[in-house]
């Protein structure tokens, strides 16, 4: 954890616009139509879109949307060893005896993103006094959190799961019909046991709100 990033309560901190001046693009699965455009939190999206949509009926069936999650509430979290912002490697059972949040994000430097992280640093003494560490995880390298939390002064951990192995691993769903990476956010106990599972594409601080109220109540 980068204890020099950490802010002091006194010092006024950065506003949680994120800037990017090139959207971050999420291609689609590979399909036979045309690709055009839309934007979801501020994020490039890339929709299949058929050349002819008047003759197109699309057929969803459920099984192609449903997303089975591997982590459950009351099971024990698979273990993972990533690089944090600095380089350094990280795995979960560095934070066996605490409560720990683990969230997962789209990606560093988006709107939906940057609000939620920005939550998490304004509530971070609030987590402390529940013993609790916060971790977040998204796709991006490392270079792209050591630069994202100097931004914005995250004082917590940020790990980088390039291939997204973990977030397979964890069965974390996705958002669009797999087009944009899914936010989900996870409580686990002092022995490693989730307690809470929580997904919220739409309102990222709202993850805080609900990760707070449990572990106030552990």
């Amino acid at each position: 954890m980068a204890s020099s990033l950490r802010p002091t309560l006194t010092a006024s901190l950065p506003a949680c616009n994120a800037t990017t001046q090139s959207p971050k693009l999420y291609p689609s699965a590979i399909n036979p139509f045309k690709s055009s455009q839309s934007h979801f939190h501020g994020l490039k999206l890339s929709l299949a879109i058929p050349s002819s949509f008047s003759s197109f009926t699309p057929s969803i069936s459920k099984t192609s949307v449903i997303v089975s999650a591997k982590v459950t509430k009351g099971s024990v979290a698979p273990s993972f060893t990533l690089k944090d912002q600095d380089g350094k490697t990280v795995s979960l059972s560095k934070f066996k005896g605490k409560p720990v949040v683990v969230y997962f994000y789209p990606a560093d430097e988006t709107p939906g993103c940057t609000k939620q992280a920005c939550a998490f640093r304004d509530s971070y003494e609030k987590f402390k006094k529940a013993g609790a560490q916060v971790v977040g995880i998204s796709g991006d390298d490392a270079e792209s959190h050591k630069a994202f939390a100097k931004k914005y002064r995250l004082p917590f951990t940020l790990l980088s799961d390039e291939g997204n192995k973990v977030r397979k691993d964890w069965g974390v769903p996705s958002d669009l019909f797999g087009t944009l990476p899914g936010r989900q956010t996870y409580v686990l106990d002092k022995n490693g046991v989730v307690q809470l599972i929580y997904n919220n594409q739409f309102q990222p601080e709202k993850h805080i709100d609900e990760t707070l109220k449990l572990l106030q109540s552990l």
